[in-house]
């Protein structure tokens, strides 16, 4: 009986100690004593709401010090618009830290996204972004092959002076390119690289062209393309500039 007592007495002690500690890491009673009062943010970010970032960490800091939930505060602020990475953590003996890392733009995607320059997909609707950024669509497990396919036709363009203004991928797998002067480019599905490079070859003369401007080329032809052209427009007088000045 005695040997039971005793082992009662040591179970009883056992929970006096530990019972205090679980209730600080729990934020039963840490709060009060170990509040979370400041936060400091941290990271180069121009988009991301502060007012935003502050409110979704406000209920983690409340937990105390030593019970505060950094994971789930982390995952907390990483599902903010314009956030592509946070890190959350705590500083003795009331901070509240997170470092962000916010998504920079590198093209539209679709309808209401944006591409980041790491490659990742988000939401963008309301935002306020660079104008001059290309126009890229397809589905969202091709991002790399569109990215390299406009890297690709830009390095291709360039020595004739003309930029991509965007790239599209459909569903079927057929591509499609707006360059800067306007004109539509049908690539087709296969075999791109090298019909952009035939084609190419062939516009410094068909930027030649001074009666007429090309808005549309069907590279899918196996021995030729498909060109549409319009007329250019007339290039202003003398006396049309002068009227204008």
């Amino acid at each position: 009986m005695s040997a039971m007592l005793r082992l009662v007495g040591w179970l009883l002690a056992v929970a006096l100690v530990a019972l205090p500690v679980v209730a600080v890491l729990n934020g039963w009673i840490g709060a009060g004593h170990w509040p979370l009062t400041r936060l400091r943010a941290s990271g180069e970010f121009e988009r991301v709401d502060a007012a935003a970032l502050r409110e979704t960490l406000l209920p983690y800091a409340r937990s105390g010090f030593f019970a505060v939930d950094l994971a789930a505060a982390q995952a907390a602020v990483s599902t903010l618009p314009w956030v592509e990475t946070a890190e959350v953590r705590k500083r003795w003996p009331d901070v509240l830290e997170v470092r962000v890392v916010e998504h920079r733009p590198f093209a539209h995607w679709g309808r209401d996204r944006l591409l980041s320059e790491h490659g990742r997909l988000f939401a963008a609707k309301g935002a306020s972004v660079p104008g001059n950024l290309p126009q890229f669509d397809g589905p969202d497990a091709r991002v790399g092959e569109v990215v390299a396919l406009y890297n690709e036709s830009r390095a291709l363009l360039a020595p004739v002076g003309i930029d991509v203004r965007a790239v599209e991928l459909d569903p079927r797998g057929s591509w499609s390119l707006r360059l800067d002067n306007g004109a539509q480019v049908v690539v087709g599905r296969s075999e791109a690289r090298a019909r952009l490079a035939r084609f190419v070859r062939l516009m410094p003369q068909l930027l030649g062209q001074q009666e007429q401007r090309l808005v549309r080329a069907d590279l899918r032809y196996t021995n030729g393309f498909a060109l549409s052209w319009t007329a250019a427009p007339a290039p202003a007088t003398d006396k049309q500039v002068q009227g204008q000045s």
